[in-house]
């Protein structure tokens, strides 16, 4: 992680190293495909990858609609293509079909309004939020409660998506990014990424009730089981209990314990995938995830010229943003 961050909403990044020639000196005189090859070249030089890439736009190739326009953060794949079929989207004026693919000449307007691409590698932004309780996750609630993202930082561009959801009455860490295809990564069933939990109970597990909980429990929409489950004990009829599981349905947690006669008085997201909950984060803030373990996050190459922390450094370079919500005038 980084050293002295200076911006809640911009994390320094590394200057790119320009190529040795001089701008706007002539190409080499060479045989068919050479201009291809030196652009190719120049692109290397001068660090695609990175965050941003200008040269790597030259030799991008077509991607599909939605995917692109999921990364800018403009909404989620699922979204986009319910845009495309509702003829919302039109590429070089006429009007987009499921499954067409743009490219960098490609001219694409959303009702009307044209969308500056980015085909460049870009490195998606993370934010690791640590979610109380009485917050729900959603942009607009009939009932006016808060939402989550009343506390996050504006973007100039694109939105935030949440990676999963927590419910109303569940606290703890919820990640939030910019690009739309990691979001799918980290959520998507396929990836199987471990969420882990602390559980408060009214009552104690039995033996019989915890190897149920590991095999399977039955419920209205399928089996679900705990991958791990180990007691932390308790005092009086509160008794805490540490989960994992590898997938996210609609109150999964809270539901398992009930099909076996318990109640959840107090749940708290602790770890989702490689991501824990740091102790320094008390409720309500929020935390910028570095690049370096952004990119390690998506499966990026790591930012040119930055190294790993040392053990212990990464909590004391990370940086803490108290927040409140924004006025909803």
């Amino acid at each position: 992680m980084k050293k002295n961050t200076e911006s809640a909403l911009e994390v320094q990044r590394p200057a790119a190293t320009h190529s040795r020639s001089r701008p706007g000196s002539p190409p080499p005189v060479a045989g068919e495909g050479s201009e291809l090859r030196r652009k190719s070249r120049e692109s290397v030089r001068a660090g695609v990858g990175g965050r941003h890439a200008p040269n790597s736009e030259n030799l991008a190739e077509p991607e599909r609609l939605q995917k692109v326009l999921a990364q800018l953060g403009i909404g989620s794949r699922r979204e986009i293509e319910e845009w495309v079929a509702a003829g919302r989207i039109i590429v070089n004026g006429v009007t987009a079909e499921p499954g067409q693919k743009i490219g960098p000449g490609d001219r694409v307007k959303i009702n009307g309004k044209l969308v500056p691409l980015r085909f460049s590698v870009r490195t998606p932004r993370v934010l690791i939020y640590h979610k109380p309780e009485g917050e729900i996750v959603s942009r607009e609630d009939p009932e006016g409660r808060p939402t989550v993202f009343e506390r996050l930082p504006l973007l100039r561009k694109g939105r935030w998506i949440a990676v999963g959801r927590l419910d109303f009455n569940t606290s703890g860490l919820l990640l939030f990014t910019n690009d739309g295809t990691l979001a799918n990564r980290l959520m998507h069933p396929r990836y199987e990424l471990e969420r882990e939990y602390a559980v408060r109970l009214l009552g104690a597990l039995t033996d019989e009730q915890i190897e149920s909980l590991k095999a399977g429990i039955q419920l209205e929409d399928g089996l679900a089981r705990f991958s791990s489950l180990s007691d932390q004990g308790g005092e009086g009829v509160n008794h805490w209990y540490k989960v994992t599981l590898s997938e996210g349905r609609n109150r999964e947690v809270r539901r398992m314990f009930e099909a076996v006669g318990l109640t959840v008085s107090r749940l708290m997201r602790v770890r989702y995938g490689p991501v824990s909950l740091s102790s320094r984060l008390k409720r309500g803030m929020w935390m910028e995830m570095p690049e370096a373990e952004v990119c390690e996050l998506a499966g990026l190459p790591k930012p040119q010229g930055q190294t790993s922390a040392r053990p212990g450094e990464k909590e004391r370079q990370a940086r803490i943003h108290r927040t409140t919500p924004r006025d909803r005038t």
